[in-house]
């Protein structure tokens, strides 16, 4: 689960590093700038998330992070009245996924949040 989550914030981060015309096109049409500039700085906000999720050592960080990166994502796709299921609910997907795959590797989070059935 952790590897899907990561292999997206790299695609995500990478597209917006080169920024391809897309990107900055729906940049736009979410109500940012979609300089190449700001593309660059949340490609390379991105990454370093996904950095930080990778590894064991500071993947709790990753996540906190990452959570706060998607709930902005989420705020902003409310903002424009984007499709509830495939856009603004993405961002909820995603951090649960993250959040279970971390789950899953680290036994602190196991047990700071046991599941009982």
């Amino acid at each position: 689960m952790s590897g899907l989550v990561v292999a997206f914030l790299i695609f995500d981060g990478g597209i917006k590093l080169i920024p391809i015309a897309p990107v900055t096109e729906t940049m736009q049409q979410l109500g940012f700038s979609g300089t190449i500039a700001q593309a660059r700085g949340l490609g390379i906000l991105t990454l370093g998330i996904a950095l930080l999720y990778a590894f064991p050592k500071t993947s709790v960080l990753g996540a906190i992070l990452l959570t706060g990166l998607l709930g902005g994502a989420m705020a902003t796709h409310l903002r424009v009245d984007s499709p509830l299921f495939t856009h603004l609910l993405f961002g909820l997907y995603l951090g649960v996924i993250a959040w279970g795959g971390l789950w899953l590797r680290d036994g602190r989070l196991r047990k700071l949040l046991p599941i009982r059935l």
